[in-house]
């Protein structure tokens, strides 16, 4: 019988995680874990994690006090939590360590498929997808908002109940290292690299690095693992191959096991495209803009044909999926169009947006840009910032804005590409880039906003929304 909340006892808890009774019962009944003292439950598991500017262990007694039936520590920590008569306390060596094999305890005691997918751009919306997909036939859990860390993902996994046929996670990652712990706790049946592109480099040096940390989910995924990798990046290949040969690979070029042919872009329409794979052939009709979609929806097909899903339910979920809130998804303003990229931004997926923007511009209209910054590039991030500026540049914009520490790199690369210095400027502020691009657009004009998320660029489509109604 598959491990349930409201049953799970401290014994059960101790062998998979390592973990020593210090006080209380054996016998003690979770009604479910928790890693927030804040929104802790009563009979629930307090898990004592500790980071880079927490520690849980300082807030175990809010934790008990708010009716915590139990408490896990580190070993050096737990006999200052335990007191006469105090709950039940576990003990264990490293608390962010038993957490991720408590999760992948509870993966294997639950009869599901788990899918994991991880890339530098596109990893959310492939997810979805997957999911959207997924869905129609068997209840499917799925990772939610950025829970795609090694806490993220576990508290994921610890939320499979019984009736979850399909699982799909999110991985992601800033070091060397990580993705090879979350392949370890998840065990996926499939797993999925939709590309490799300059993002994290701080933690991982170059793209290079980016590339090997990636390729540590085809390097830890067990024998009978299904890896899909998009074909059509070399890097990734070339890094992929040491580790795995038979992968199955989507993309656009002939070399391809999944391939899209016939590729339609129908500019704010969407696109549409055929899905080749052995005797299959299926057209498809992606409601969402940008040709980097097209990818996602492949990488999702792909994952989903290999675990036997029928051709129908993968044009069905496809066709149904309206997009992931601030990942290159349309707002309208009126006369005027707003496509939300705020969410993120590396160098990668920044690429890949303007290529697509063009296209969805109306006749006669105008592109106006405002970018935020791209975090964690490390030594990279001047001259990755320059060329932000010249992609813009090649956009030929009506209006470009950039904002962040690195804004007068972007500004510069567009000015040297060409661009009248009259068009391009630096803000300061939310509110100044608001207040500069609603006087400057007009009827239908295209504005395109994508940054890091540390940028918060989602205040200035909200600002935009304001001042529209």
């Amino acid at each position: 019988m598959p491990a349930t909340w409201g049953d799970i006892t401290a014994e059960e808890i101790l062998a998979p995680t390592n973990g020593a009774l210090v006080s209380g019962k054996q016998q003690t009944v979770f009604s479910g874990i928790s890693t927030d003292s804040r929104s802790t439950g009563p009979g629930e598991l307090f898990w004592a994690l500790v980071g880079e500017r927490f520690d849980g262990h300082d807030f175990a007694q809010i934790a008990l006090d708010r009716g915590a039936a139990g408490v896990v520590a580190q070993r050096d920590r737990a006999l200052q939590i335990s007191r006469p008569n105090a709950p039940t306390i576990i003990e264990v060596e490293d608390s962010l360590k038993a957490f991720g094999d408590l999760a992948g305890w509870w993966r294997h005691q639950h009869d599901t498929r788990v899918v994991a997918i991880t890339g530098s751009a596109g990893k959310t919306t492939t997810k979805d997808m997957a999911a959207g997909i997924l869905k129609i036939g068997r209840p499917t859990l799925v990772t939610q908002g950025n829970f795609n860390n090694l806490i993220g993902l576990p508290i994921t996994l610890l939320r499979l109940e019984e009736g979850h046929r399909n699982t799909v996670l999110e991985m992601g990652m800033n070091r060397s290292g990580e993705i090879a712990r979350l392949t370890e706790i998840a065990d996926p049946d499939v797993g999925v690299i939709t590309n490799v592109g300059m993002a994290h480099l701080e933690g991982l040096g170059d793209i290079k690095g980016v590339a090997s940390a990636k390729v540590e989910l085809v390097e830890k995924i067990s024998p009978g693992g299904r890896v899909i990798l998009n074909g059509d990046d070399k890097l990734l290949m070339k890094s992929a191959a040491v580790y795995r040969e038979n992968a199955v690979t989507f993309g656009l070029g002939e070399h391809n096991d999944i391939r899209g042919t016939d590729l339609r872009n129908l500019g704010q329409e969407g696109s549409s495209f055929h899905l080749r794979y052995q005797d299959v052939s299926l057209a498809l009709k992606l409601n969402i803009p940008g040709i980097q979609n097209v990818f996602n929806a492949l990488a999702a097909a792909a994952a989903c044909l290999c675990l036997h899903e029928s051709p129908e339910h993968i044009a069905e979920g496809l066709h149904g999926f309206t997009g992931v809130k601030g990942r290159f998804t349309l707002v309208s303003l009126g006369d005027v169009s707003l496509v939300d990229d705020t969410y993120n931004a590396n160098p990668s997926s920044l690429k890949a947006a303007l290529e697509s923007v063009g296209a969805l511009v109306d006749k006669g209209g105008r592109i106006i840009v405002g970018l935020g910054e791209m975090m964690e590039l490390g030594d990279a991030a001047t001259t990755a910032h320059r060329e932000a500026g010249r992609m813009v540049a090649a956009l030929e914009p009506k209006r470009f804005l950039a904002m962040g520490e690195h804004a007068r790199e972007m500004v510069e690369g567009a000015l040297e590409s060409g661009m009248h210095r009259g068009k391009a400027a630096t803000v300061k502020t939310h509110d100044e880039m608001v207040e500069i691009i609603g006087n400057e657009m007009q009827q239908r004009d295209l504005i395109f906003l994508k940054g890091s998320r540390k940028m918060d660029l989602g205040k200035v489509v909200d600002g935009l929304r304001s001042r529209c109604h």
